[in-house]
């Protein structure tokens, strides 16, 4: 589907992406946050098991936990906030614009 001008039927249209940017970020971080809190506050299995290996075992245990858990948490929020961030630019704030008349329209639902 070619995506044209609803006033002049320009095929030059340029797609703003501010919201799915803006989503992806804040999700990013909200799920970077919420996926280190969760791994430091299940850190106590990672200590049990670096018992094994002594004080070091133990240390880098909680450290690494805490480092994937963000890294993991991280990415899966920027990818939810993306994808919400998307449906906000296409349906929501108009957020195409043409380039031929200067007309700022969203896709129809």
């Amino acid at each position: 589907m070619s995506l044209q001008c609803p006033r002049c039927n320009s095929p030059k249209i340029a797609s703003l992406r501010t919201a799915t940017t803006i989503g992806a970020l804040i999700g990013s971080l909200g799920g970077a946050t919420r996926g280190a809190y969760s791994a430091l506050a299940s850190s106590r299995i990672g200590a049990t098991v670096g018992v094994i290996a002594g004080p070091l075992g133990i240390t880098l245990g909680t450290v690494s936990g805490a480092i994937l858990g963000g890294l993991i948490g991280g990415a899966g929020g920027c990818e939810l906030g993306g994808q919400l961030g998307e449906k906000l630019d296409r349906h929501v704030l108009a957020n195409n614009l043409c380039q031929t008349c200067g007309h700022r329209f969203n896709l129809p639902a």
